[in-house]
């Protein structure tokens, strides 16, 4: 079995970790390997639920915080093992985050009397369908084991602070019609030209802008496909156009699917994806000491990651970890040596100052 050594540095141990294969649905022997370095810490409780090791100090501190990352890669592009090229790290996961678990496998070892409670939480699952995520699960089965005041998912960030993340929703507008030979177009209803509505209130539309935190997130609406039509001589019956919503995150799911429907008034919207945002939650305490610690001036998060599980759960949560998030899953993935001492330097003054 695959061993990591938790005295090491954090370039070392991010090497070690890439190391070991961890495609998704595949993550059994860099789950061991990280149970079997956790479990002689006595300062921590270590609890596994399938290939998802979570870790927790017990101190009774004021505050609670998470610390997690996942264990999982997209498969392999020519780019395992590792290899230190002066400054830089390659390799797969390098960036997308074993940099990251890397780091808080350090702290979880070497800070063993935090001025906050910490959970750690390494799962499994990530880079695939949501119905197999570790952290979902755990949401789901023990939300207990995620409780906290404030949450940092160790995704990619440049080494700075997303705070928060937008919502996503994908919704199927249909226009239906009556077909036609198009010689005769008159005989029939054509279920494209009934979209115009549709895009004409998509180009007219003003994103909404809104200010979280001090963060400004903007939002956006756009087609992302559209689908109709059988024959070049026949006019269409039948016309789909799949609209993406990406919302601020002081919507909810059900709020932003109700945006949706007044914008659309008229046509009936099929859901076929959603996911709430995440809260940044930078006027929480812990939140504003992390981002004093870091040094860094926080971004809002455009997109969607596993913070938003965090605000299910009533967690506010933001993105900070090593590597810059252009290089996930790409043949040439890599994080500067730089990126994790600085994260793994700022977190550890956060957790002992």
């Amino acid at each position: 079995m695959p061993t990591i050594d938790l005295t090491t540095d954090v370039v070392s141990l991010t090497a070690a970790l890439v190391d070991i294969a961890s495609e998704s649905l595949s993550e059994q022997e860099i789950a061991d390997a990280v149970e079997a370095a956790l479990r002689p810490l006595d300062h921590l409780e270590v609890i596994r639920d399938g290939h998802t090791i979570v870790a927790r100090t017990s101190l009774g501190r004021g505050e609670r915080v998470v610390i997690a990352g996942h264990l999982d890669t997209v498969p392999a592009n020519g780019n395992f093992p590792s290899r230190l090229e002066g400054d830089v790290l390659h390799g797969l996961g390098t960036c997308d985050m074993k940099g990251g678990v890397a780091v808080a496998l350090l702290l979880a070892a070497s800070v063993p009397d935090p001025v906050r409670d910490v959970t750690y939480v390494f799962y499994d699952a990530e880079e695939i369908a949501a119905e197999f995520n570790g952290l979902g699960r755990i949401a789901r089965a023990r939300p207990d084991l995620l409780a906290g005041d404030f949450a940092i998912l160790m995704e990619p960030s440049d080494a700075g602070v997303e705070a928060g993340c937008q919502g996503t929703m994908r919704v199927d507008i249909r226009t239906t019609g009556e077909r036609a030979h198009s010689a005769r177009s008159w005989m029939g209803s054509n279920a494209i030209h009934a979209l115009a509505p549709v895009l004409d209130g998509l180009n007219a539309y003003v994103p909404r802008e809104v200010e979280i935190d001090g963060l400004v997130y903007r939002e956006g609406l756009n087609a992302v496909a559209i689908s109709g039509g059988v024959a070049g001589n026949v006019v269409p019956d039948e016309a789909v156009v799949t609209v993406n919503y990406r919302f601020a995150p002081d919507r909810s799911e059900a709020e932003a699917h109700q945006h949706l429907q007044e914008v659309f008034e008229g046509f009936g919207l099929t859901i076929t994806d959603s996911a709430p945002g995440a809260l940044p939650g930078l006027t929480r305490p812990a939140a504003a000491a992390f981002v004093q610690a870091v040094g860094a001036e926080p971004r809002p998060k455009f997109g969607w990651t596993d913070v938003a599980q965090f605000t299910l759960l009533g967690v506010p949560a933001v993105n900070y970890g090593p590597g810059d998030p252009i290089f996930a899953h790409k043949a040439d993935e890599q994080v500067p040596t730089e990126h994790l001492h600085r994260v793994h330097q700022s977190l550890e003054k956060w957790l002992t100052t």
